[in-house]
């Protein structure tokens, strides 16, 4: 398919789904990455905050990426898009905007650094398996996005699948922790995979392979880790706390954006 480099008008139909795909991908990120922000001084270890800090502050990154493809193409100012929508305009998976843990961050957080493994290390695979194929979209702009955004991943699932193995072969409390998170996880999984109600029109735009296809491929590349760690891959995705793409959400997030924009809502005319 020819691409496009956005730089003659569009029809909306392109425009449409082009969109709707963008704020997947952005409000994806932008919000596991304030869920990762959290953790910071209360990882494992010094290292690991560290490393943990590291790609939260990557994962913000792509997601401002994002945000500034949304602004090119007249959806506003990225910071607007970022902070100043309501949470029924986020488009971001559920499973992204669910809180660590029990507690709040400076009031005795008692967060689950199994759910944090199991949750990052599924949602960085199959985000890599989205950039492969953005690599290729018909929008020239995103594609080029994606690959810058790609090479960054190599790291960051490297990391997270290091984690999970380790502790899913660690044994007695540590695995049982880890098999009760990866239930916790696959109940939800499916809203990080499906690519919401335009999912078909980004298709045959050629914005991006078919949610089918990409939910194969992430099969495909984490049975073999399954395995390796004697642990069946369940067969069925969920989406047991709603589809995100569609707009609904938890009161999690409603919690997020309030913390997250108190300082853009103070004067949302500067630039942050």
């Amino acid at each position: 398919m020819k691409k496009i480099d956005g730089s003659p008008p569009m029809d909306t139909v392109y425009k449409s789904a082009l969109t709707a795909l963008l704020y997947q991908l952005a409000d994806d990120d932008f919000i596991l990455a304030y869920r990762g922000s959290e953790w910071l001084g209360l990882a494992p270890h010094i290292e690991e905050d560290v490393a943990f800090s590291s790609i939260s502050q990557d994962t913000m990154g792509h997601a401002a990426m994002f945000y500034q493809l949304l602004e090119e193409l007249g959806e506003g100012n990225m910071d607007d898009l970022a902070h100043g929508r309501k949470a029924a305009n986020r488009k971001n998976a559920v499973l992204l905007e669910m809180v660590n843990g029990p507690g709040h961050y400076l009031s005795e957080p008692r967060y689950d650094w199994a759910f944090a493994v199991v949750r990052n290390y599924f949602y960085i695979q199959a985000k890599k398996i989205r950039m492969e194929s953005l690599k290729h979209s018909s929008y020239e702009p995103l594609a080029n996005v994606a690959v810058k955004v790609n090479m960054e991943l190599y790291y960051h699932l490297m990391h997270w699948k290091t984690w999970f193995v380790q502790l899913m072969q660690a044994g007695d409390d540590a695995r049982k922790r880890m098999a009760a998170a990866i239930k916790r996880v696959f109940d939800d999984i499916e809203g990080v995979l499906t690519l919401g109600p335009q999912g078909s029109e980004m298709e045959n735009l050629g914005l991006i392979e078919n949610e089918e296809i990409l939910k194969k491929k992430w099969k495909f590349v984490m049975k073999p880790i399954f395995d390796s760690v004697n642990l069946s891959l369940p067969e069925n995705f969920g989406m047991k706390n709603g589809n995100g793409r569609n707009g609904r959400h938890t009161q999690d997030l409603d919690s997020a954006l309030a913390i997250l924009a108190e300082v853009y809502n103070s004067n949302p005319a500067v630039s942050w």
